[in-house]
């Protein structure tokens, strides 16, 4: 019995990165292209580290306001 393992990808498109957190595909393709953003260029293609996103997510997360 083969063992299938989990992949996941270290690149996704500027439209999964869109899909992945609500912000749009311009906005990403924009901070990739003024530097503000790593990113990788293959041929036409666009794509951005997984770990950018996770990098991008963290830096616009707010602290949980305690419950009193």
């Amino acid at each position: 019995m083969a063992v299938i393992a989990r992949v996941e990808p270290e690149l996704v498109s500027v439209q999964g990165a869109e899909v992945m957190t609500g912000r749009s595909r311009w906005s990403w393709r924009r901070d990739a292209y003024e530097g503000k953003i790593a990113s990788v260029k293959l041929g036409a293609k666009l794509l951005i580290p997984i770990s950018e996103i996770r990098r991008v997510v963290a830096e616009g997360m707010r602290p949980r306001l305690e419950q009193h």
